[in-house]
């Protein structure tokens, strides 16, 4: 079992950035437990050919960019049982590995009911240069800490069920 701290600023893309299509990519399929919280904070994901189950929370009320992060991995039969057992809120995404001026971006693209949203996140290890980020030009806003993005509160939803938020951005579907 891992525990980490997680340092990470995410945006809303504007469009995508150019090269995308070159870059490495895998498919994410979370589902997020317990299904009746509000914000569910439990993750059963498959990362590429990767099975594990996360706790993610954050370190302080109401700062979503530093995040307490537990993992443990399980084996590909370990998910399958699970996911046959399991009824969670549910999301898939291509996730898309994009270098910029030396800073490392996942561009999450949601597939199924969430197609047409597009979500970057920049990491940083011990949160070095967190802060000091400019947001790329091909992203739209910074929504760290917007609750609503979310992965806990992503999963089960539709573009629709989030239209309003994305609205406020003035934000169009990609």
């Amino acid at each position: 079992m891992s525990h980490e701290i997680e340092h990470e600023r995410t945006f809303l893309a504007k469009e995508f950035p150019p090269g995308l299509e070159d870059c490495e990519k895998k498919e994410i399929v979370d589902v997020m437990l317990p299904t009746k919280a509000h914000h569910p904070d439990l993750r059963i994901r498959k990362n590429g050919d990767r099975f594990e189950i996360t706790r993610k929370y954050p370190v302080k009320e109401g700062d979503a960019s530093v995040q307490h992060e537990h993992t443990v991995l399980i084996t590909k039969e370990q998910y399958d049982e699970l996911m046959d057992s399991v009824e969670g809120k549910r999301s898939r995404k291509i996730r898309h590995y994009f270098e910029q001026n030396g800073i490392r971006f996942e561009v999450d693209v949601y597939q199924d009911k969430l197609k047409g949203l597009v979500v970057v996140d920049a990491e940083f290890e011990g949160g070095h240069g967190k802060d000091d980020l400019i947001m790329p030009l091909w992203c739209l806003a910074d929504i760290t800490n917007e609750l609503w993005v979310a992965g806990g509160m992503l999963v089960g939803k539709s573009y629709e069920d989030i239209e309003k938020e994305l609205e406020r951005f003035k934000y169009k579907k990609l």
